[in-house]
Order: C-alpha cells, then structure tokens, then sequence
C-alpha cells in the first residue's frame, strides 16, 4: 500500500505541475513559481489533494542535491576567478550585512539572539534558479547587473556551507560556546579539505574508467553513483548531503566531462528540483497566512527593502552606476531555495517554532511570486531614481585629450567585440572613445593609453562627455537589451546624423533596436548562420561574387530572409542555373598526395569525372593544355574546368577519396 500511495502522490503532483509549466510558459515566467502555486493548491493547507508530505520532502532532497551538484559543476575555478572582486566584495559583503541588519533588526524586536542570526542567514540568501531564469529570459545574463547578480549568486551558494555547519550552534536550547564553534568549523573545513583532496584525484579516474566502457547506462549509473557517495560521505563526517553534491560538482567542472554530465543529469536534476518547489508550496499554510497578514506582508515589504537597499549601496560604493546597482538590487531582493532547506533543518532541531517558521514560508514565497513583477518594473524604476539622484560623472571626463575628437567612433561597451572594433580602429588610424561601465576595465585600459571613459550611456551628460555631437558613428557592444535602446534614442537626440551600429545577441532584438533608432543591426545569431550559409556554397564551389552579393542583401535588408520563415524573397537567384555551368577551380598537391608522379593518362581524370585539366602552374610557369603524357609533380597547382558536379568529382580523386 506504501508503494501506491507514494505513486498517486506523484501522479497528482505531476498532473497538476504540468498545466502550471504550460500556463506559466505562456506567460512568460518561470516555471519555478508555477510548482509553488501548485505545491499551495494540492497541499494540506488548499484543496487537500495530498496531505501526506513525507515522501515529497525525500524526494525534494534529491532535488535539492542534484540542484547544489549541477551548480557546483558550473563553478570551474577558471570561473572563479575570473569574477573574483565582484564574488568576494559585493558578494561578501551583501551575506555579511544583511545577517547584522537583519539580526538587529529582529533583536529589537524582541527576539532572542540565536533566532534572530539564524533569521539574518535565512534572509540573506536569493534564489539563484529564478533570478538566473529571468535574466536569461530577459537575455541580460552577460549585462553588468547580469554579471554582478551572478556574482553575489555564487558567493551564496558558497555560504551556504558555513551556514550549514554552524546551525547546530544556533539551537535555541543549546549553550553558546565559540571554543566548541571554532573548533567545529576548523575540524569541518580540515575533514571538508581532505574529502576534496581524496575525491579530486579519485573521481576523475573513475569516470574516465566508466567512459572507457562506452556503455551510456554505465555512464550515467556511475554519475548519480558518484554524487550520492560524496554526499553520503559529507553526511557521515557530520556535514551535509547537500554539501558533498556540491563538492563533487565544483571536483568536475571544467573536466573533459563536464558536457557529457550535464546531459545525464539535468532531465533527472529538473524534475527532482521541481519536487522541491512543490514541496514548499505543500508547507505552506494560508490559514496563517490569513490570520497573521498584517505581520506577513510587513515581513515581505521589510525583506524587500532591505535586501534592495544593501546590493545596491554595496554595488554603488564599488562605483558602478546607480542604475546598474539599483537593478541588481531589485533582482536580488526574494528569499532563496536554500533559505527553505536551511528553515526546514532549523525547525527540525527546535532553532525556530513552527509559528517563526510558517512567518518566514509566507513571505518568503511571496518575496518568490513577486520577483518577475519586480524585474519587469526595475528598468523604470531605476530610471527614475536616477534622474531624480545627484549624478556621479568620471572624474577625467573633461580631460583635454577628448575635447579635439571630431567625426570620431563612439564605442560603448569594451568587452570582446569593443577591444577588437578599438584595435582595427587604432591601426587605421580612426579616432575613437570608449564608454564603459566597469571601473576596473576602465582604470586597467586607462592606465594602458586607451581614450576610455567611466559612465553610463543611457545618461545625456555621459554621452556628451563623449563629444557626441561630433561623432560620426556610435557602436554598441553591449549585453544590455534594455539599456541599448535607451542610449540609442538618446545618441539620435543629441546627433540625428550619427551612423548607430547596434550588436545583438539574439534575433528577436533586431526590430526593437530599428525602431529605437539602429541603422544597423548585427545579430550574433544570424551572422553565425551568414558564416556557414558562405561555407556550404563555397564547398559546392558557388562563384564568391554570387556569395558576397547574397550576403550583402541579407545584411541590408536586416536579416529579414533568415527572421521571417514565410519571406518568400529567394536565397539564390538562379542557383540551379549557376550550378549547370561551367567554373574553374585550382588545386593544390601537397607533399603527401598518392597521385604525385602519375600522368595524367593514369588517372583519366575526363572518363571518370568529366572535368578537364586545362592548366599545370609549376615552378612560376604555366603549362596549358597538357597532354596525357604529363605527370603531376609535388607542389602543383593543377587548373579543373568543369560543372560543378564534375569539379568536386576531380578533386575528390586527386585526393584519393571515393566518389
């Protein structure tokens, strides 16, 4: 009988999820908060539908490993590094003030100290799956909020292993001893040393044994094997199951199997993961939530403000803008998932009652549900904050060295693509300024020569500092959507005749930039496409001028054959007319060809193929018309004339290959 009901809970659990991820997909938000609202509707506390949650919690802890496994895969030290300032500053100091804010605040309150830490560690986390989700579906994941938000994400995620292990210490019946603390935390992180140690060398060599196998299912056993043993392990030394998932995947990340695991684990890890969300909808108690809504929705707003205030004055004093730093503050003012799994050991072991623990569900899930509304309003809202603030110009923009630019480039953004457009620039001798938003960027390349300025595009005075009004083209090399446009509308205000090349990430950016204002929009997407779109013809030997003309239409009418699947304009005009003629084509013998010292009488390259050798270069000299008796030499260049089909026929045989 056990075994049926665990099966009807999961039917029930998985036919209402279904429905809230097609609703919640339509509308555009995450999926996540769907399998909230659908935990509160069939639990205990809604219409009933399942009032036993224990085997929902077991499963949920899957999740909950398989979700800290994948995110640990992630996390390669490269990657680490790489965002160092951003995930020790801003990340450590948005944990470190928002537990004492939090705390004192809960204090005051009369709360007693341990409670009130305990609530400070709680608040202090975000949820990195819905913050993550939204970013990427908003394609602002490589923005400077995206990237700051992933930052103090991580270090979160990190922090939830200190947290973890000082819980125990926090139990309201147990006695304060920072001796017994410290020595806990030290003996954890020697014992945490020593897991890391062995598991590095050792996990590796197990599954590269398991891909020697080339058996998939031997792959894929050997994983989750993998992952429960270290987190069986970490559980045995008196840590967390969480805790060893984690270590097992920041061990593999950045491995030679890194691809092949995610493809293994991420079906298994969504739909375990989606349990664990269900299972706080389940816990969570409208009863309460009706009885006590003064109380809950003034934990909500308090959450909100709080964690908003601190990321932001955080982000701001490590001189980004104000906007950038209102809009990763925005987006990272809900309560995260580990939150939940900290409150669920937390009420396990008597650090809380069950009526702090129903206070905290409450308007954690809220803070959750309202994260997308947040997000959608954070550009305006931050906006208007801004305008309404005190700005904060560079200090050098008023240097002498950009008050003579005339009919210069404007560059804004100095990633990847800006350093390449910057250095084509420098060697044609082309006069340029850059605008960037990250401070460190700008006083490494500052000091290094670069015409670079500090600020934010979307502000007027910024743009000016630019020389704006003389510029003769502006290039935005942003990963910025919103902030794009904005900067774009701005630049045509202040110079109507500016060229705007805009660059994109995805296809459907490309009408929103025309319409702000773009002459040119350069989607990374379809110039992908443009590239192997070229590549194709020229292995089927389509004359370059018909290939450089086609591509020149596609660019100038903005990629509308590759946006529209119903354009009825043609790719190729003629193409099977080009292909019936004839072209001619060279050939290069290298050392190593087979066919090097044959005549060409032995090959008989006409009978078999239909082209005609017409030309031998040799040693600067040509050779027309070569008779049957004449021997192909290393290091000729042979000319082919042929149709198309006959021409690849050749070259196939001169390379000895079938066809």
């Amino acid at each position: 009988m056990q075994q049926v009901q665990i099966i009807k809970v999961l039917i029930i659990v998985f036919l209402v999820s279904l429905p809230m991820i097609y609703l919640f997909k339509r509308i555009n938000l995450p999926s996540i908060i769907g399998f909230l609202i659908a935990g509160i509707l069939i639990g205990p506390h809604g219409f009933k539908l399942i009032t036993e949650i224990e085997t929902i919690n077991i499963m949920a802890e899957i999740g909950v490993i398989l979700l800290l496994f994948t995110i640990g895969l992630e996390l390669s030290v490269q990657k680490l590094l790489q965002m160092k300032k951003l995930l020790l500053y801003a990340g450590g100091l948005q944990v470190l003030l928002t537990i004492i804010f939090s705390s004192l605040i809960f204090f005051f309150t009369g709360i007693n100290p341990k409670q009130s830490i305990f609530f400070g560690m709680l608040i202090s986390l975000s949820s990195t799956a819905i913050v993550l989700k939204l970013l990427s579906d908003k394609n602002e994941l490589e923005s400077p909020h995206g990237k700051i938000s992933l930052a103090i994400l991580i270090f979160q995620d990190l922090a939830v292993v200190p947290m973890m292990m000082v819980l125990p210490l926090l139990n309201a019946n147990a006695q304060v001893s920072y001796f017994k603390l410290i020595l806990n935390l030290v003996i954890s992180f020697a014992l945490l040393s020593a897991v890391i140690f062995i598991a590095r060398f050792l996990i590796p060599k197990v599954l590269f044994q398991l891909a020697r196998l080339r058996i998939r299912e031997a792959f894929t056993i050997g994983t989750i094997l993998i992952i429960l043993a270290t987190a069986y392990f970490t559980e045995s030394l008196g840590l967390s199951l969480a805790l060893g998932a984690f270590i097992a995947g920041i061990i593999l990340s950045g491995t030679e199997y890194t691809h092949q695991i995610f493809a293994e684990i991420i079906p298994m890890k969504d739909s375990f993961n989606s349990l664990f969300f269900v299972s706080i909808g389940l816990l969570f108690n409208i009863n309460f939530l009706l009885e006590h809504l003064v109380l809950v929705l003034g934990l909500i707003a308090g959450i909100i403000l709080l964690k908003s205030l601190v990321v932001t004055a955080i982000v701001y004093f490590m001189d980004y803008p104000l906007r950038i730093s209102i809009l990763a503050g925005l987006g990272l003012a809900q309560i995260g998932e580990f939150s939940f799994v900290l409150a669920q050991t937390g009420l396990a072991s008597s650090t809380i009652t069950a009526d702090y623990y129903n206070a905290f569900l409450s308007s954690s899930v809220f803070t959750m549900l309202l994260t997308p509304v947040i997000l959608q309003i954070s550009p305006w809202l931050a906006l208007e904050i801004r305008d309404h603030a005190t700005p904060r110009l560079d200090a050098e923009a008023g240097d002498s060295k950009f008050e003579k630019l005339k009919d210069h480039v404007v560059i804004v953004g100095f990633g990847l693509n800006g350093k390449n457009i910057a250095r084509v620039l420098r060697e044609t001798g082309i006069s340029y300024v850059i605008l960037e938003l990250n401070p460190e960027t700008v006083k490494k390349y500052r000091s290094k020569g670069e015409k670079i300025l500090y600020g934010d595009a979307t502000r007027k005075d910024v743009l000016e500092t630019t020389k704006i009004k003389e510029a003769n083209v502006i290039v935005f090399a942003i990963s910025d959507p919103h902030s794009t446009r904005l900067a774009i509308q701005l630049a045509k205000e202040l110079n109507p005749s500016i060229y705007c090349i805009v660059r994109t990430r995805f296809t459907n950016e490309v009408d929103e930039m025309l319409k702000a204002g773009a002459n040119e929009v350069i989607p990374e997407e379809f110039e992908t496409s443009l590239q192997i779109f070229t590549k194709v013809l020229q292995r089927y030997h389509i004359p370059l001028n018909v290939i450089v003309k086609q591509t020149n239409i596609i660019r100038h009418e903005s990629y509308e054959m590759l946006r529209n699947e119903a354009a009825t304009t043609p790719v190729l005009t003629h193409l099977d007319r080009i292909l019936a003629e004839g072209l001619t084509e060279t050939y290069y013998v290298e050392d190593t060809n087979q066919n090097a010292g044959k005549n060409l009488r032995e090959l008989n390259i006409r009978a078999q193929t239909g082209a005609t050798i017409i030309a031998f270069l040799r040693d600067g000299k040509t050779i027309t018309n070569p008779s049957g008796r004449e021997t192909i030499k290393e290091r000729d260049t042979i000319v082919i004339y042929g149709n198309h089909l006959a021409v690849d026929k050749a070259i196939r045989l001169l390379n000895s290959e079938d066809f």
